[in-house]
């Protein structure tokens, strides 16, 4: 059996002194799970089961969609004229978090069209823009590739789909008749136009009118653009100089009791995601409605004044308002005329003032002939009381 020899401590031997550093205590770091290998991690759970068939399958099933949006556009399909306007920096660098500010017309390639985009329109821009934007092809025809299978057809840059989210948003919202209508109601291009409509004040610190042409072309526009509001259909338009005035009379009875739909639900504060506090929902609701209601409220005043504005400069009013003195002292110079038809002198200005004099003393001489028979008639009831009482005597 090995036997251990250890050596005999010392006898000056002194054990070391204990430090007084203590060692701290364990921390727990939060790691986060990033990069392209962990989101397509997600997609393969969350989507596909952890199946590696089915996510094989989902991608073919998007290239067989791609090949057929392509073969679609080879085959000279009518693209209407739309989704082909240029795509400046800042469109394509659009957040998709910030959706509310997005300019959806201009996501689509429809500017030019905006609120008067048909739904055929919209279907055929939101191709074309899948077919430049699609993620899947961008990988597949850029330079970043993949070895992985499970990576293959998936955009390893999330950034690059993040325009691809806005044209979603966009088709999602115009293809969405009452969103739709929200969005209209507070487009980009309406909402500026409407600054720079004209103020009632300018005109009267100015006390400069417009000739007839700057009346039209200035206010003719404006009631074409807020037409659309309108819950009847057609409006009548503002006209020109020549028009009639029924025409007239018409328009400005429609506009003062114009009925719009206009709603401004899309400037509703969002609700934070997450809370699940009630009270804040209700709150948040409550002022949703109060801000709805005070700028629909807003928006009838502004329109109404823009129509008294309208009218105090419309030129037509001016002339209206001569035709019909004109009409009535035609109609009273034709009861003046005799039935017969028959001509009358004209009467001078000295027989008529002599006409005048012997009326007025006419009227004299039937008043002072009234007053001597009053007064006369109050002699001799005065002459009868006295008799009569002088027989009581």
């Amino acid at each position: 059996m090995a036997t251990i020899q250890t050596n005999v401590l010392p006898k000056t031997y002194t054990p070391p002194s204990t430090s007084k550093v203590s060692i701290a205590g364990p921390s727990s770091l939060r790691l986060l799970p990033v990069g392209p290998a962990f989101v397509s991690h997600l997609r393969l759970t969350i989507h596909h089961d952890h199946s590696f068939e089915a996510h094989d399958a989902h991608l073919e099933k998007e290239r067989q969609k791609l090949e057929e949006l392509q073969n679609s556009a080879a085959n000279g399909d009518d693209d209407l004229g739309v989704g082909d306007e240029p795509e400046a920096a800042e469109l394509l660098a659009l957040d998709p978090k910030e959706w509310k500010k997005h300019d959806y017309y201009a996501v689509l390639g429809l500017s030019h069209l905006r609120y008067k985009a048909t739904a055929e329109q919209i279907k055929i821009a939101h191709r074309k823009k899948v077919l430049k934007h699609h993620p899947d092809k961008k990988v597949t025809s850029g330079a970043l590739q993949s070895t992985s299978s499970l990576l293959a057809g998936v955009n390893l840059n999330t950034n690059d789909d993040a325009f691809f989210k806005c044209i979603a948003k966009a088709h999602e919202v115009l293809t969405n008749p009452e969103k739709r209508r929200q969005y209209d109601s507070v487009d980009h291009e309406l909402m500026d136009s409407q600054e720079d409509d004209p103020i009632p004040s300018v005109f009267s610190k100015n006390k400069t009118g417009l000739s007839d042409q700057e009346f039209f072309k200035t206010f003719g526009p404006i009631f074409e653009r807020e037409s659309r509001f309108s819950k009847k259909q057609p409006v009548p338009m503002l006209g020109d100089i020549d028009a009639s005035k029924e025409h007239v009379e018409g328009f400005y009875d429609v506009w003062y009791n114009f009925d719009s739909w206009r709603s401004f639900e899309w400037l509703d504060k969002e609700i934070n995601e997450g809370s699940d506090n009630r009270d804040d929902k209700r709150y948040t609701e409550k002022k949703n409605k109060s801000e709805r209601a005070r700028r629909k409220k807003e928006d009838i005043a502004r329109l109404r004044q823009l129509v008294d504005l309208t009218l105090s400069l419309d030129p037509r009013i001016k002339r209206i308002k001569q035709q019909e003195k004109e009409a009535r002292e035609a109609k009273k110079a034709a009861k003046s005329t005799p039935a017969s038809g028959a001509a009358t002198p004209q009467k001078s200005k000295a027989q008529e003032e002599e006409e005048k004099r012997k009326k007025e003393e006419e009227e004299k001489a039937a008043k002072a002939d009234a007053k001597k028979a009053k007064a006369a008639a109050a002699n001799a009831a005065k002459k009868a009381r006295r008799a009569a009482r002088a027989e009581e005597a």
